[in-house]
């Protein structure tokens, strides 16, 4: 199974309560994450114990350029941004290193698996828990 892993932790929320639905990555990654690949998607730091989320399976896989990106493709990746620049200077913290417009980026769209379709409305909604 591939891994889909995240750094940061305010992803966390954002990947449970389906507010994240992709992740723009710097590069063509297109040989890396292709569509139906089942995914295990992780927050946490190379060589350091890693959270495990959810399991998912991979949508769609598109490769831009960064300023070809719609405010809609920035948006599933971080439901905080909406402009090309914002999105630039998040790649150029995390990558450290500069970014322009012209750079190559691969959106990759998931969809989380869950045992029962009612466990994901739950989790949504916050409410489940133990059942009689």
């Amino acid at each position: 199974m591939k891994v889909l892993n995240f750094y940061s932790q305010v992803f966390a929320d954002q990947l449970r309560h389906g507010r994240k639905t992709a992740t723009i990555r710097l590069g063509d990654k297109s040989r890396k994450y292709e569509r139906n690949d089942l995914v295990l998607v992780t927050i946490g730091f190379k060589h350091s114990p890693r959270e495990r989320i959810f399991e998912a399976v991979i949508d769609d896989v598109e490769v831009k350029r960064l300023g070809e990106l719609s405010p809609r493709d920035i948006e599933h990746d971080n439901p905080e941004f909406r402009r090309v620049d914002d999105l630039m200077a998040f790649l150029q913290q995390i990558y450290d290193r500069p970014v322009s417009i012209d750079d190559p980026v691969t959106i990759v769209r998931f969809s989380q698996i869950a045992e029962r379709a009612m466990d994901i409305e739950d989790r949504l909604r916050g409410t489940g828990g133990a059942r009689n």
